[in-house]
């Protein structure tokens, strides 16, 4: 199974609580109350999501933390990496692998693309996406994923027959 960490859907779920409320700088306490979750974990979240880049810290009386850049242009792959590091479905695409299978193995390609495949899609994703409770009433698209392989290439099976 694959699965992020909570610290990253604790990053996330903090991410999209910034970006529906973008007119103040929130501090660490007041964002623990407003999504339920321990001061320490936030604390944690937000130094890791700062350090990257993709919030803003402030201090001071009217300090606090506020997204670095607009909703619309965070992608969910950026919070994933903020967190986990690179995104790296097995051992092999990860830059720090140490496989001993490596040298000679068949399938090593086929990781790859299929790593880039899942970090593409997570980086099509973002965190306006993520708003999903405005989704009907501001408007807001769904989700939607297209296919990098032209609809003239595409091959169905029907009835035991390709059609394409």
């Amino acid at each position: 199974m694959l699965r992020m960490g909570k610290l990253t859907d604790y990053g996330i779920v903090l991410m999209s609580y910034l970006a529906e409320n973008t007119r103040l700088h929130h501090n660490a306490q007041t964002l623990a109350d407003a999504v339920r979750m321990p001061l320490p974990t936030v604390r944690k979240v937000l130094k890791a999501l700062s350090q990257s880049g993709l919030l803003n810290s402030e201090r001071g009386a009217h300090g606090g933390y506020s997204l670095a850049k607009p909703a619309d242009a965070i992608s969910i792959a950026e919070v994933i990496t903020a967190i986990e590091g690179p995104i790296a479905l097995t051992e092999c695409v990860s830059t720090e692998s140490h496989c001993d299978q490596e040298v000679h193995c068949v399938v090593q390609t086929n990781w790859e693309r299929i790593n880039s495949a899942v970090t593409h899609a997570l980086d099509e994703v973002k965190l306006s996406d993520m708003l999903v409770h405005q989704a009907h009433v501001d408007g807001v698209s769904p989700i939607h994923f297209y296919s990098s392989v032209p609809q003239s290439d595409l091959v169905t099976k029907q009835d035991g027959e390709l059609h394409g």
